[in-house]
């Protein structure tokens, strides 16, 4: 059967999975809806509590969609049963913008749950976890499944409440996060997460590609970890090219020996003297963030805290944060106060999170480009659904430029042009600072301008409503994951999902004799996905639109990613340049990024492989403890003596939750331990493999896998001494003698990738010259 499945996926080509059998499905419900159309309200719900008990995706089909058709007063097109059938048998829908998939979604969690299994559909964000659990709440009721959601506000109880549901819509860090503090738990009673059964993921490729790497961090307490503000004032009078110097990646950045001399000048010490060390690190994290972390690029200041913006989603990356010295250097940088920071006591990447689903699903509009990372890191095959209607926007070629300056004077003035003839333009840039720069040059030209960037982002909702307005300009730094459609018109009291010929009395005929909705985007992005989403925000549902991106070769992309290819072409006066090799130039840029992307996620993937592994016998164990009486036998195997003497004077119950009590924190503690010591580990192997040419991975398994072996071990030998320490009376078990310190308090975030070289990054430096040299 391994055998088979290889030789499958490679003869099998992207996207190709077989829509036959849902088109069927979907036509045998459409002959079956005068039926149910017959039905009242209570036996329809009755007809769906039936499905519990047999297996008739066509009755489920029909039945969701005469209950959506009642409820929220949408009547779902065959096309959306379709993507609901490829859902619920474990594929990825990739369904254009516009297309419904919220509906498909919820239906399919239906259909989940009328099978008997828990559905966890999985969100971006708190807005639209709660928004599409409210949304579809009549259209669950009436098919008898009970909804919940989870978000960061939400108390313990909520959560608990929320996951008992047949369907519980949540932000996926939200999901990961409960699952770290069950993880700590000290008392069955305290769980709020059940078993994983099924994942459905909205935005599939963004949640599943783009942050699959992320890890989701739970943190103990500890002291301020602040960085001393003297080494932020030195790094900002040091100049560049004199006393530093920055990779054509702009990854990483490095004292020259000037610049160790005038470090040295000014603090008055050898700063590679052993004794200074920690000087010199201190320096050199004080220097990447001064020179490689931009203000409104990479973060933002809000309200006196720095915040992360996520590349992807061109807005701030909640709960966020860069590892503790780097945070710290951002903070003395910008001269805030510490934000607080302690040890790690437990992690998970999202991809390891949503691994953990038996059955995995997703939607997005763009999943095609990463098919083959889906397939190979999740097992998931991509159902492409046509559109309801046939999208007939035209999507013009590239416009490039010689420089930045001529890109965005053609910018305005394509922008300008539109607005004259009463066309709406959405444009994405790449960062918060282009969007700002860009809203400026519209302002000088005399065009009124929206801005929705991080800055911002919490008005979302109302200025991509009105996006699609006659003559209206909306300036943003990304579309992925927004969760509102434009609708031509504008009307942003119309619900979501709402068809054109539904919205009435808005401008809808207007702007659709104007063109449509222009989307412009102002650059290539990382991603060819990217690009696509941006695009798809025009042309919905048939509607007509167009879309077109200005780039130049002084754009980011292409001086990180192809800086040494040149071209002899020539620009016109306007700085134009149609010569197709330059153009080749902006699209090689954009795959060498996509593979170095992609050898990132393998290569972290590799080493997170065997740490997940340790960590699922680390928890077979402490479910073991939490759940039964695993503790106490093994203390009165371990410790016969003193168990007797503690079970005489203070009874069996007392001694056997004093057990659990004690391993569940030797077991928390080691656990804490080896993860700091994998990741000194990880640094340590990387530098030593460097040196020597050894397979970094392979020398950090030699040493991490007998470590591993040894954890158990440690947390049982530490738990008997601990126990050995106990004293008892009438009244209880002194537990002081075990000293149990758990951390005062917690705290839960994400940590961004290092942005100025992880040990990933470091490692495959080279990759990207090796990814230059293709075409």
């Amino acid at each position: 059967m391994a055998l088979r499945e290889r030789l499958r996926r490679l003869v099998q080509k992207p996207g190709s999975v077989d829509l036959a059998p849902f088109r069927a499905l979907a036509d045998e419900a459409g002959e079956r809806e005068s039926r149910v159309r017959e039905l009242s309200d209570g036996e329809l719900t009755a007809a769906a509590s039936a499905l519990r008990r047999k297996e008739d995706l066509a009755e489920l089909c029909a039945l969701g969609r005469e209950a959506a058709r009642r409820t929220l007063g949408e009547r779902p097109f065959d096309v959306q049963l379709v993507g609901t059938l490829a859902l619920l048998s474990g594929h990825v829908a990739e369904m254009a913008t516009g297309e419904g998939k919220t509906l498909s979604g919820a239906l399919a969690a239906a259909g989940y749950a009328l099978r008997g299994r828990q559905v966890h559909v999985m969100s971006v964000n708190d807005y639209l976890a709660r928004r599409d659990a409210e949304w579809m709440g009549p259209l669950y009721a009436m098919l008898g499944v009970s909804v919940g959601w989870v978000g960061q506000s939400s108390t313990p109880d909520e959560r608990r409440a929320a996951y008992r549901a047949d369907v519980t819509y949540a932000p996926v860090s939200e999901i990961g996060f409960d699952l770290l503090r069950d993880r700590l738990a000290t008392d069955a009673g305290d769980l709020v997460q059940p078993e994983p059964a099924v994942a459905l993921i909205d935005e599939a490729d963004s949640v599943l590609v783009d942050e699959a790497m992320v890890p989701l961090v739970l943190a103990g307490a500890a002291d301020l970890d602040s960085a001393d503000p003297r080494y932020a004032d030195l790094v900002r009078r040091l100049r560049p090219g004199l006393h530093y110097a920055a990779d054509d990646e702009a990854r990483n950045v490095q004292l020259t020996p000037a610049g160790a001399h005038e470090v040295e000048r000014v603090l008055g010490l050898d700063l590679y003297a052993s004794e200074h060390l920690d000087t010199l690190t201190a320096v050199n994290v004080a220097l990447h963030a001064e020179v490689l972390l931009h203000r409104d690029v990479d973060y933002l200041v809000r309200d006196g805290e720095v915040k992360l913006i996520s590349e992807s989603r061109g807005r701030v990356a909640l709960l966020q944060r860069w590892p503790d010295g780097l945070q710290a250097a951002v903070e003395a940088k910008e001269a805030l106060a510490a934000s607080p920071s302690g040890e790690i006591l437990d992690s998970i990447t999202v991809q390891e999170l949503v691994g953990r689903y038996p059955v995995r699903c997703g939607m997005t509009g763009t999943a095609l480009a990463v098919a083959g990372q889906l397939t190979e890191f999740y097992s998931l095959q991509i159902a492409v659904v046509p559109p309801n209607r046939a999208c007939v926007r035209d999507d013009e070629p590239d416009r490039l430029y010689a420089t930045g300056a001529d890109k965005e004077v053609a910018i305005v003035e394509a922008i300008g042009a539109a607005h004259a003839a009463g066309r709406p333009v959405l444009v994405g840039t790449g960062d918060v600072a282009e969007s700002e720069r860009l809203a400026r040059r519209l302002t000088r030209a005399g065009l009124d301008r929206v801005v929705l960037n991080a800055k911002n982002d919490a008005e979302e909702a109302a200025i991509i409503a009105e996006a699609g307005a006659y003559g209206a300009i909306t300036v943003s730094t990304q579309m992925a994951g927004r969760g509102t459609d434009i609708r031509l018109g504008g009307n942003p009291s119309a619900p979501p999902g709402t068809a054109p010929a539904d919205v009435e009395g808005s401008d809808h005929d207007r702007v659709a004799e104007a063109g449509g909705l222009l989307v412009i985007g102002t650059g290539r992005y990382h991603s060819s996905r990217l690009d696509d989403q941006l695009r798809g925000r025009a042309g919905r549902q048939g509607d007509p639109g167009g879309s077109v991106f200005f780039t130049s070769l002084q754009d980011d992309l292409v001086t990180r990613f192809a800086p040494d290819e040149k071209t002899k072409a020539s620009a016109g006066d306007d700085g134009l340049i149609t010569d197709k090799g330059a153009h080749w130039i902006v699209g090689h840029a954009q795959r060498v990024a996509e593979g170095v992307d992609l050898e990132l996620h393998r290569n972290t993937w590799r080493y997170n492989q065997l740490i997940g592994l340790q960590r699922r016998e680390v928890l077979a164990e402490r479910d073991a403890v939490l759940r039964g009486d695993a503790a106490d036998r093994t203390m009165a195997a371990d410790a016969p003596g003193k168990h007797a003497e503690l079970t005489k004077i203070a009874g069996a119950d007392a001694v056997a939750a004093a057990a659990r009590q004690i391993v569940l924190y030797q077991l928390d503690r080691c656990w804490s331990e080896h993860l700091a010591y994998l990741a000194d580990l990880r640094e340590g192997i990387h530098l030593r493999s460097l040196g020597r040419g050894l397979d970094p991975l392979i020398e950090f398994n030699r040493e991490a896998v007998p470590a591993g072996k040894r954890l158990l071990a440690d947390a049982r030998k530490r738990s008997v001494a601990a126990f050995e320490a106990l004293t008892a009376s009438e009244d209880g078990i002194d537990m002081d003698a075990a000293e149990l310190k758990r951390p005062s308090a917690t705290w839960t975030y994400l940590v961004h990738d290092n942005p100025f070289g992880s040990l990933d990054e470091r490692a495959l430096r080279g990759m990207i010259n090796m990814f230059k040299r293709r075409r």
